[in-house]
């Protein structure tokens, strides 16, 4: 994707949650351990990216350093995620059955994730000349003008009321 030049918000209000999760390489020898959790992420992002019922609204992949990766994931709500982690027929569920089979608590590789409720009213985004990036490349870009200029203003509309730009 290409940079957006100028002053962009996302294109978006309300409720919704942000799902940090990772895994780190705590022993780069022993590829067979943490090779397999690297790859189990792909084809859940898929899965979820082709239904559109299930939540998950996207998600940015980051490099940590060397020895560690992350997603930011956006989900509508907490319930959609919580269905999606417990769901027996979806990929989440034996990909984690498998990590505590195979790793469990060995030490060879850390995973984390941390949840975010975030209220409407309770964010707002900027980015400068930026390609889509994060919630803006979920929701789509608007200018960042008008009633969307400043922080406190885009707070104002990530509530939903409000939100037409000037």
């Amino acid at each position: 994707m290409g940079i957006v030049q100028g002053r962009m918000t996302a294109d978006f209000s309300g409720p919704l949650v942000v799902f940090v999760i990772g895994m780190r390489i705590n022993h780069f020898h022993k590829f067979g351990k943490w090779w397999p959790v690297f790859k189990s992420m792909r084809p859940m992002i898929e899965e979820l990216s082709r239904n559109p019922d299930s939540g998950f609204l996207g998600n940015e992949f980051l490099l940590a350093g060397i020895r560690q990766v992350c997603l930011i994931q956006y989900w509508r709500d907490f319930d959609s995620l919580e269905r999606y982690a417990r769901a027996r027929d979806e990929k989440h569920w034996p990909a984690w059955v498998d990590f505590n089979k195979r790793i469990g608590s060995d030490g060879t590789v850390g995973i984390y994730h941390e949840t975010y409720a975030v209220p409407a009213g309770g964010y707002e985004v900027v980015y400068g000349n930026m390609p889509p990036w994060g919630l803006g490349k979920v929701a789509g870009l608007v200018p960042a003008t008008g009633n969307r200029n400043e922080a406190r203003e885009r707070m104002q509309a990530s509530l939903g009321a409000n939100t037409a730009t000037e």
